[in-house]
């Protein structure tokens, strides 16, 4: 009989339709029921000894919330029996319906429930708690990066990983192969409160660098360097394969998927194992073959998800953070139609706004690396990229300038949108800034950086003490001697902080209906539940 090794996920929604992802224990038939008569199957396909299926679902009512069960080879294996928690539900949103996104990013995996946590509660925990107290829902959960940990394994992990190799041998405790990679989601997913709250509420994800490894293209030289060692290509290829598997698809629409050639080939197989292999490796030796970036349309709210890590361009004197292919996709899908959208929503890992020392500083590095001070500063310029981690929008000079555009632009004239939200994580504490264009070539849109993180991680006291200052007057003017060191050109924009920072694990939601915009900051606490830490009005009707 089979039964279910990971899941359900809740993945897209819609007003009539939604996927569930499901992972089995062997080859089945996966079946989703709602008792109003909605539903839909699917036979699972195989990759590397896993079976997995991502389950169709139509027939919903828009503005309805259905229960729904899980049902393998025609045997209920969803909810499980005797679950302290309600029954999971799909809600199918109805033309304009108030929308509430939560998100945030960096999560590493939760440890046994009766052991101590070094990283402080989990705001999925505490989310979970709450929902199923019947509070406040989201209606999207966004998870912006950092879903796994690649390479800061848990200790349970490591024995994991001691049982089946010698770690001695590289790449010691961090994961290797695709087999090692699933581990990592059994221990993040299958946490009981965050695996009830992925089947209940709809989700939406992005990688960032430690879904692969720390820093992951930073620069072409850092890249060089992994390729030479002798575990990278498996390692980079299983976290492309099991990305696919476990995050990418259910990012896609039904009739996405129904385009899908992978998609389609993997289905049609026994075993996909070697069409999704040789997919990964077509991305690893020519990324701008592969579009890890998506569009969500969530009523009047246009969510665009951008991949800011495998996109990259690393040649130092072309350096940007998108291809021109994802770049000229990424404009095509702001400017297209706009007046169907009321906010738009820019989903990147990195944030694009920093504080201004950490933006002045990645500029001047960047400067020094494409050579503007010569051979023994770019030498220096390299090894303090790596060291600090120098590598979000800021570093990419041109495309930070692109980004200020492309926003420009589509929050201006009759169609602008109310809103534009810049909505970030990776940096281990929470923000808002807000951006100012010189006079007369600003959009009429609010704009804002929006950044939190981590949802279950933490940041040492002396990089916080690092973040606050980085926002003072005094940093600013050591961030232009920097500047001016690397005689770089002063960004298109300005911006200033307008709350923050805050540290935690925490989570942000906005709330958008019509026009209007609110936001608000939640920190976990110890005992299981969210405390408000901000609340303000973005926009009004």
């Amino acid at each position: 009989m089979a039964g279910l090794r990971l899941g359900p996920l809740l993945r897209y929604t819609d007003g009539s339709s939604a996927t569930v992802w499901v992972e089995t224990s062997r080859p089945c038939t996966a079946e989703v029921r709602c008792p109003d008569g909605a539903g839909g199957s699917t036979r699972t396909f195989q990759v590397a000894g896993h079976h997995y299926a991502l389950v169709p679902v139509t027939g919903l009512t828009p503005g309805t919330s259905t229960p729904y069960e899980v049902v393998l080879d025609g045997t209920r294996v969803w909810p499980l029996p005797d679950s302290r928690f309600p029954a999971p539900v799909i809600r199918a949103p109805a033309e304009g319906d108030e929308l509430r996104v939560a998100f945030g990013s960096c999560r590493w995996a939760a440890p046994p429930a009766d052991g101590h946590d070094p990283v402080g509660p989990d705001a999925l925990d505490s989310l979970a708690a709450r929902v199923a107290a019947g509070g406040e829902r989201p209606d999207v959960l966004m998870l912006l990066g950092d879903q796994v940990y690649a390479d800061e394994t848990s200790a349970a992990t490591r024995h994991w990983l001691a049982a089946r190799r010698d770690l001695s041998e590289p790449p010691g405790a961090e994961v290797a192969d695709y087999e090692e990679y699933t581990r990592l989601y059994y221990e993040s997913w299958l946490d009981p409160e965050v695996r009830w709250l992925l089947s209940t509420v709809p989700s939406c994800m992005i990688f960032d660098d430690h879904d692969v490894i720390d820093d992951w293209n930073t620069s072409a030289a850092w890249l060089a360097d992994a390729r030479a060692t002798p575990w990278w290509q498996e390692r980079l290829l299983s976290g492309l394969m099991s990305y696919w598997v476990h995050q990418h698809l259910g990012n896609l629409s039904p009739a996405e998927l129904a385009a899908d050639p992978l998609y389609a080939a993997v289905r049609e197989t026994p075993d996909g194992t070697d069409e999704l292999r040789a997919f990964a490796a077509k991305a690893d030796a020519d990324p701008a073959s592969v579009r890890w970036s998506y569009r969500r349309d969530l009523g009047r709210v246009r969510l665009l998800m951008v991949d800011s890590r495998a996109a990259r361009v690393l040649d130092e004197q072309h350096r940007a953070m998108l291809d021109p292919g994802e770049a000229e996709w990424l404009r095509e899908q702001a400017l297209a139609d706009r007046e169907s959208y009321d906010h738009l929503l820019l989903g990147t890992s990195l944030p694009w706004l920093l504080p201004h020392l950490i933006h002045d500083l990645e500029t001047w590095d960047a400067a020094l690396c494409r050579g503007e001070r010569g051979p023994r500063w770019a030498e220096f310029g390299e090894r303090l990229r790596r060291a600090a981690d120098l590598e979000h929008w800021a570093a990419f000079p041109a495309s930070f300038a692109d980004l200020a555009g492309l926003i420009a632009r589509a929050g201006s004239g009759p169609a602008a949108p109310a809103s534009i939200c810049v909505l970030s994580g990776d940096v281990h504490h929470a923000y808002v800034a807000e951006p100012a264009w010189p006079a007369g070539t600003g959009p009429a849109a609010r704009v804002l950086q929006l950044t939190c993180s981590p949802v279950h991680n933490s940041v040492p006291p002396t990089i916080r003490v690092g973040f606050r200052f980085g926002w003072s007057a005094l940093a600013r003017l050591l961030g232009r001697r920097f500047t001016r060191h690397g005689r770089c050109a002063p960004p298109p924009v300005t911006w200033r902080k307008k709350g923050g920072p805050w540290f935690g694990n925490q989570l942000m939601t906005l709330v958008l209906q019509g026009r209007s915009a609110r936001l608000r900051l939640e920190r976990a606490r110890r005992d299981g539940t969210l405390e408000t830490v901000e609340e303000s009005v973005l926009t009004t009707p």
